[in-house]
């Protein structure tokens, strides 16, 4: 029995000091980090004479699939994070100043000189994954990249974090990452780009004015020629274009709020859910050495019993079954009490949810003499505004004459 006892004691010793030191945790600051640590890599700088394009980000797929709550999605929690992550990909790409305007859309109809669509694949608080498509208005594709980051389990209790999204990080990255690509295109290819997207804009409202200067290759739109500064379908078209980039302005202001919206109720859910994630991962971990550690309680019970008097053991088995009784109670009191108090940020997340587009107020919108009411989401708003540029445009190319 005291062999037995010995090797239990061991084995657990051992299991624990692996448990405590998963890899290189240095207690200093001082000397180089081991090669694991992940350094912030300095933003890349955009090339001053390439044209500034125009980015277009549809809100994002958030990635459900039939069984996402049975494998433990939160669906309404994906839709809200759908406007969220389009709005967060939008300041990451506005701060590398290497973009022109940076506009969020319902989808992908709104017009721009590059379209960055984004599909959620993974958040849980702890891990987050977006898949973005890069697509310029020819239709090209640019790249087809996931990008990923792993918060740290000391985040939210840095004080220097506070108020801090810990997603930010793959949204910056993911900036980064296009103004590289961005950097290895030609400034004449980019500035084609434009180009096209002045026609591709004009063909949407008359097919037959604009349809000769463009072709297709390969399933792609490609510039067979330019109309001159002063044709006057051009400059007509150019100038319902500044309105529609108006509106689609005004709109950045309704992806911002619904975003600031949700901030307090989302950050404390990625905290929750980071907590709930590491504790699993302990659990986990620990598992081995709780086994090892109750055997070796079941040894030194079977060998207590055979050395101490009858009844002793028994009063401190007893006790010690109360105190653990004790300490269980309490810590799922606690667990209660915080999913009660959560219950409160996930109704108010449940809500935004509930919609996948973003509702606007009823609107009224003027074009020179005519005005038209806009009802619905953002998208229904959207598809109402793209039908009156283009009714504005069929009146003004016939205009009713006096006989």
């Amino acid at each position: 029995m005291k062999t037995f006892t010995v090797y239990l004691l061991c084995v657990a010793l051992t299991l624990s000091g692996c448990a405590a030191s998963p890899g290189l945790r240095p207690t200093h600051s001082v000397g180089l980090p081991p090669s694991s640590a992940s350094a912030q890599a300095p933003a890349p700088r955009p090339i001053s004479n390439h044209p500034r394009l125009d980015i277009i980000v549809p809100v994002f797929d958030p990635g459900l699939s039939e069984g996402a709550a049975e494998d433990g999605v939160w669906p309404e929690l994906r839709r809200a994070e759908a406007n969220r992550f389009a709005h967060k990909l939008k300041l990451a790409l506005e701060e590398t100043g290497a973009f022109g305007a940076v506009r969020v859309t319902p989808d992908t109809t709104a017009t721009g000189d590059l379209y960055v669509m984004g599909t959620i694949q993974e958040s849980s608080g702890e891990e987050v994954t977006i898949d973005l498509a890069v697509r310029d208005i020819s239709g090209a594709d640019w790249f087809d990249q996931s990008f990923s980051h792993t918060v740290a389990p000391s985040f939210h209790t840095n004080i220097r974090n506070t108020g801090k999204d810990p997603y930010d990080p793959v949204f910056r990255n993911a900036a980064y990452y296009l103004v590289e690509q961005l950097n290895q295109r030609q400034a004449a290819s980019l500035e084609q780009l434009k180009m096209l997207t002045d026609l591709r804009f004009g063909v949407s409202l008359t097919e037959e004015a604009f349809s000769e200067h463009l072709r297709m290759e390969a399933g792609q739109f490609a510039l067979a020629s330019y109309p001159s500064s002063d044709d006057p379908m051009l400059l007509r078209t150019k100038a319902i274009r500044v309105r529609d980039q108006l509106f689609v302005d005004d709109l950045q202001d309704n992806y911002r709020v619904f975003s600031d919206k949700m901030d307090a109720s989302y950050l404390i859910w990625q905290e929750h859910s980071l907590a709930e994630r590491e504790a699993e991962k302990q659990t986990k971990r620990k598992a081995l050495i709780q086994g090892v550690a109750g055997a070796l309680l079941v040894g030194l019970g079977i060998a207590g019993m055979a050395m101490a008097p009858q009844g002793g053991l028994g009063t401190v088995a007893t006790t010690a079954g109360l105190a653990s009784g004790v300490a269980g109670a309490v810590m799922l009191g606690k667990s209660f009490q915080t999913s009660k108090e959560a219950k409160v940020h996930r109704d108010a997340l449940n809500e935004l949810g509930e919609s996948i587009d973003v509702e606007l107020a009823p609107q009224v919108v003027a074009f020179e003499q005519d005005t038209q009411k806009l009802t619905g989401t953002a998208k229904e708003q959207f598809g109402q505004w793209r039908a009156f540029l283009k009714k504005m445009y069929e009146q003004e190319r016939t205009p009713e004459v006096e006989l």
